[in-house]
């Protein structure tokens, strides 16, 4: 087991004043791959958001500790230039803004021990390359508007491309197998699987046991009504299938 890169503890949180978690417990370590699954509006997206620090999440207890530090009230940006990644469920358009603009902006804002990282065109240029062959994508891609007329699958490889040229050290993925047919869900699922090594963690967030027929998790989590009633290995995604997750809520 590798060094905790993520802890969740006892997290409350309420959006426009509506309690959405109440006291969720969770910790990923480097090389582990946990996924939550549970029904619609379980708190799935609002779990994921709140660890990145997204606005509308307002924390009433517990904590959110990254790499030791506790960042429960840290904003958004900051977080997210300490090496957290959200893949978004839903990302939105940025009509006017290349895909290799953004790429390349985005990549000027990491951090390494607190010191911006450079990255001369040549090295941004070569990186990029691979990363979109890794995910099949066209090099017409890159003079595309950001999201802007791009249909659910290309969104989703432009997530998962950001999490490859960012190199994030914790990755938060919602629904990243929405709208993938069965190809581009496994060349998705591949670049998961490469960068998921040893010194990172990732976490899925699911419907179905689909992706995880491809992305095998350490951990699965089931969350209903913004508690985790449920957790275990990688079977217990195969249990969901048959039980339900009504069952499994009814039974907790």
């Amino acid at each position: 087991m590798g060094e905790t890169i993520l802890t969740i503890d006892d997290l409350h949180v309420q959006v426009e004043g509506k309690p959405i978690l109440r006291g969720v417990n969770l910790e990923v370590h480097a090389g582990e791959i946990h996924a939550v699954m549970g029904p619609n509006g379980a708190g799935k997206s609002t779990l994921v958001q709140a660890v990145l620090g997204h606005p509308r999440c307002e924390v009433t207890g517990g904590r959110i500790v990254f790499l030791g530090t506790d960042v429960t009230g840290m904003k958004c940006d900051e977080r997210a230039r300490r090496g957290l990644f959200l893949g978004f469920q839903n990302p939105v358009a940025v009509p006017g803004v290349s895909v290799a603009n953004f790429l390349l902006a985005a990549m000027g804002t990491r951090r390494v021990d607190g010191q911006p990282q450079k990255i001369s065109i040549k090295e941004f240029r070569t990186a990029l390359k691979e990363k979109m062959a890794q995910l099949g994508i066209g090099d017409s891609f890159l003079g595309r508007s950001v999201n802007d007329g791009f249909s659910g699958g290309e969104r989703k490889r432009l997530e998962v491309l950001q999490m490859l040229m960012l190199g994030p050290t914790m990755a938060l993925l919602d629904e990243t197998d929405s709208g993938l047919d069965i190809d581009a869900l496994k060349t998705v699922a591949g670049a998961v699987n490469r960068y998921a090594g040893s010194s990172v963690g990732v976490l899925l967030v699911t419907h179905y046991q689909r992706l995880l027929g491809f992305v095998k998790p350490h951990r699965v989590h089931v969350l209903v009504d913004g508690c985790v009633v449920r957790r275990g290995g990688p079977d217990l995604a195969l249990d969901l299938e048959s039980v339900g997750y009504e069952q499994l809520a009814a039974e907790a």
